[in-house]
């Protein structure tokens, strides 16, 4: 009989170093994975920072003037003047009075607090 629980136990001990093995490599592939994600995170950033600066560098408001002075029988841009700008007063806001007409009748958010304690 003990040696029965000997083989089973060894047999236990080789089964768990199957496991073991196999989830370090495992391990190790998850691990080689984020790394290469973190490589490819770390390239897409580069890219990002490459197509800011070359944002920045078409957005610029002398060569935007330029474009637009090249292009200016075609596109007709001309500069913001404050002129064309309105002021805040001349939006015409809607009255409380008039929202209060559009409802029917009022709805109740709080409920009945009486329902609640019965």
């Amino acid at each position: 009989m003990r040696s029965v629980y000997i083989v089973l136990s060894a047999l236990f001990v080789m089964g768990l170093a199957v496991w073991a093995y196999k989830e370090n490599y495992a391990t190790q592939e998850v691990l080689r994975d984020v790394s290469q994600i973190q490589r490819g995170i770390g390239h897409q950033r580069e890219e990002l920072a490459v197509l800011r600066a070359e944002w920045a560098y078409l957005n610029r408001p002398g060569r935007l003037r330029d474009l637009a002075e090249l292009n200016f029988d075609r596109l007709g841009l001309l500069p913001l003047l404050p002129e064309q700008f309105g002021e805040v007063i001349s939006v015409a806001f809607p009255v409380e009075e008039d929202i209060l007409m559009e409802l029917d009748e009022p709805i109740s958010v709080v409920g009945n607090l009486e329902a609640i304690a019965q």
